[in-house]
């Protein structure tokens, strides 16, 4: 488990980046292995909000890649969808631990749609409110390469390799565009364990770099 110690505002944590990289995976396994204490909470956890977006609004995966304006409706009611979700989680003064981000919608547009598309969405308040919040957070970029890629029906999936390599390439350069600092987990870090570790490793050092967030005693998770 992970112990906090002398602990001041945690700093929130993104874990973004293409199809099928173990984001979810990796979010439970980071809520497994924080351990509270009397002066810090656990995290709360924003869950993946493009599924019930899909769902509540019958959008399919397909629309991405078949219709350029039901592609840019479904990427804007996600970004909002994002805001929301972190307003809800924050309303208790937690941090959170967020899979995915609003810069993951951005991406879809930029990639499916196009640039244009993309600076349109960068424009508006509500990614104006969550860039904010991330520029002061650990984000964490799960590279694609690795050997689970396995279609679950919902989701939207890459041709290849290739193009699910490329898709990663587009997350990094759009945080690069957009000004945000982040870590790359490689998709060599295979075991669970190791990338949890990566994760509390780095935002240990986010921690103290930026002299907010507490200092951590890991022992491991149960």
């Amino acid at each position: 488990m992970l112990k906090l110690i002398n602990a001041m505002p945690p700093t929130n944590v993104y874990v973004v980046g293409a199809q099928c990289t173990g984001k979810t995976t990796l979010v439970n396994a980071l809520e497994c292995s924080f351990e509270p204490t009397p002066d810090v909470s656990p995290p709360a956890i924003v869950k993946e909000v493009a599924r019930s977006v899909l769902k509540i609004h019958n959008f399919t995966a397909l629309d991405i890649t078949s219709s350029p304006d039901r592609c840019l409706a479904l990427q804007n009611l996600i970004l909002d969808a994002q805001r929301d979700a972190e307003r809800h989680a924050l309303q208790d003064d937690q941090w959170i631990i967020s899979d995915r981000s609003g810069l993951d919608p951005i991406v879809y547009a930029r990639r499916y749609i196009g640039h244009g598309a993309a600076e349109a969405m960068m424009a508006s308040a509500a990614w104006r409110e969550l860039r904010s919040r991330m520029s002061t957070s650990l984000i964490v970029v799960c590279e694609a390469g690795a050997d689970w890629l396995v279609d679950d029906g919902v989701r939207l999936m890459p041709q290849d390799r290739d193009d699910w390599v490329d898709f990663h390439r587009e997350f990094c350069q759009v945080l690069e565009q957009v000004g945000l600092h982040y870590e790359v987990i490689p998709c060599a870090i295979a075991g669970i364990d190791e990338r949890t570790a990566f994760v509390w490793s780095r935002w240990r050092a986010a921690a103290q770099r930026d002299n907010h967030g507490p200092m951590l005693e890991a022992n491991g998770c149960s």
